[in-house]
């Protein structure tokens, strides 16, 4: 085989490294007729990646991607998306879910082990420190004082966290996404709320899962998050625009007004519809499960790049869902006619009025949101799915074999209720 078959064959296939080592290795001897055959049926086998990017950047003979950094995306196996530490974590970010007086004892238990067990630098909400429920506890005054607090909105934690676990269900997730508006540390949830889809971890035995984690034995999910920035008309110019990173989702509705929003929808520059109805969702894939599966859409793996666009409620009945690729920036205006306002909320928080002529832009972050995996990225989304949303959980439909027996059982009552009959019939 000369080389360039060889290149050709290696373009027109997505291989490992350690796959196009065999196959070199493979043209440089004779091959047989059956070795040819097993050889290419080794490298036409499915990629274990999710994503549909392939990595090979020339396509037949001729054609291949133009040599630009902004144009060539590469797109890394989420199955290998591991964790590892450059350097021991030292200081540790510990998220309680608020107003839960059951979440106390687990957070009392797992700060005193991190602080004498793993002496590990512990920080807290200020408001934690200042908890009645808390504060009249005689184990948590032991530890108290070995705390650290911070203040939201305040002090700046950039630096200075090394590891994040969360106690409560999926908004302790989404407030310490909140916190870290660039780089975020890798969070570990405990499942300790009411629904518990971003939280795959129990509390039991968490000595053990902590220590795995510290220790780099974990699995990772990059949990995409979209950039929004409101640009007004009227605003100070030395003043900068709102900028928030969301996890779930940006939702622009039509918020008191009782009449139908009216918004325009532009990506990259182009005007893709007019939106007419209660309003607009966009997701990331990590927020396809919460407000926008809701409302009609679909559910999309975390580990797909993607941005969501979910109507609420729309006029036309003919306005579905759709997904575009992560990397597009989509501009939200109001259109034109509209008759009022929108309001715009990030994750469910920072509520603002959208205005005529202001815009809302919004794209995929370069900053994701490392979730650390019970098992793995495939197991923990199913089994979120089917334990959150019961997706797919219907009666077991009843095989041939059971169904004769109940015909049967059936036939056979039917027998022995006429004997009896005739028995009677007889006796009388």
């Amino acid at each position: 085989m000369d080389e360039g078959t060889l290149h050709m064959a290696k373009a027109m296939v997505n291989m490992s490294i350690e796959e196009e080592q065999t196959y070199a290795d493979i043209a440089k001897s004779d091959m047989t007729v059956l070795g040819k055959v097993k050889m290419q049926d080794k490298l036409l086998r499915r990629t274990r990646s999710l994503n549909a990017p392939s990595p090979v950047q020339q396509f037949g003979p001729c054609g291949r991607i133009m040599k630009n950094s902004a144009m060539v995306i590469t797109v890394q196996d989420p199955a290998s998306q591991r964790l590892t530490w450059y350097k021991n974590p030292l200081s540790v970010l510990v998220i309680k879910k608020v107003r839960d007086m059951s979440v106390l004892p687990p957070f009392i238990q797992l700060v005193r082990w991190l602080i004498q067990e793993k002496s590990m630098i512990v920080f807290v909400e200020h408001s934690v420190m200042e908890d009645t429920m808390l504060t009249s506890n005689s184990g948590f005054m032991e530890i108290r004082e070995k705390l650290k607090s911070f203040q939201d909105g305040k002090d700046d934690l950039t630096d200075k966290i090394d590891f994040i676990i969360c106690l409560g269900g999926d908004g302790t997730l989404l407030y310490a996404s909140l916190l870290f508006q660039k780089s975020v540390p890798p969070i570990m949830a405990f499942h300790l709320g009411s629904l518990g889809f971003l939280t795959p971890f129990k509390f039991d035995n968490f000595q053990q899962q902590v220590t795995n984690v510290l220790e780099g034995h974990a699995a990772l999910t990059l949990r995409s998050r979209l950039r929004c920035i409101i640009v007004r008309k009227n605003e100070d110019k030395e003043k900068p625009p709102l900028n928030l990173l969301v996890l779930n989702e940006v939702v622009i509705d039509r918020g008191p007004s009782p009449y139908l929003s009216n918004i325009d929808l532009f990506l990259d520059g182009k005007h893709i519809t007019s939106v007419q109805g209660d309003g607009l969702i966009v997701s990331t894939p990590t927020g396809s499960t919460a407000y926008a599966v809701a409302a009609g859409a679909s559910m999309i793996h975390p580990s797909v790049p993607a941005i969501m666009v979910t109507p609420i409620c729309p006029h036309s009945l003919s306005f579905r869902p759709i997904v575009v690729p992560a990397g597009v920036e989509l501009k939200i205006m109001l259109s034109p006619d509209a008759r009022s306002t929108a309001w715009v909320s990030f994750d469910g928080r920072n509520q603002q009025e959208l205005c005529a002529d202001d815009s809302l832009r919004v794209t995929t972050s370069i900053y994701s949101v490392p979730s650390i995996c019970a098992q793995d990225q495939i197991t923990d989304w199913f089994d979120s799915l089917a334990e959150c949303l019961h997706w797919n959980v219907r009666k077991r439909q009843k095989h041939f074999e059971e169904l004769s027996d109940l015909t049967h059982s059936k036939y056979d009552d039917a027998l022995d209720s006429t004997s009896k009959d005739n028995y009677l019939l007889t006796t009388d």
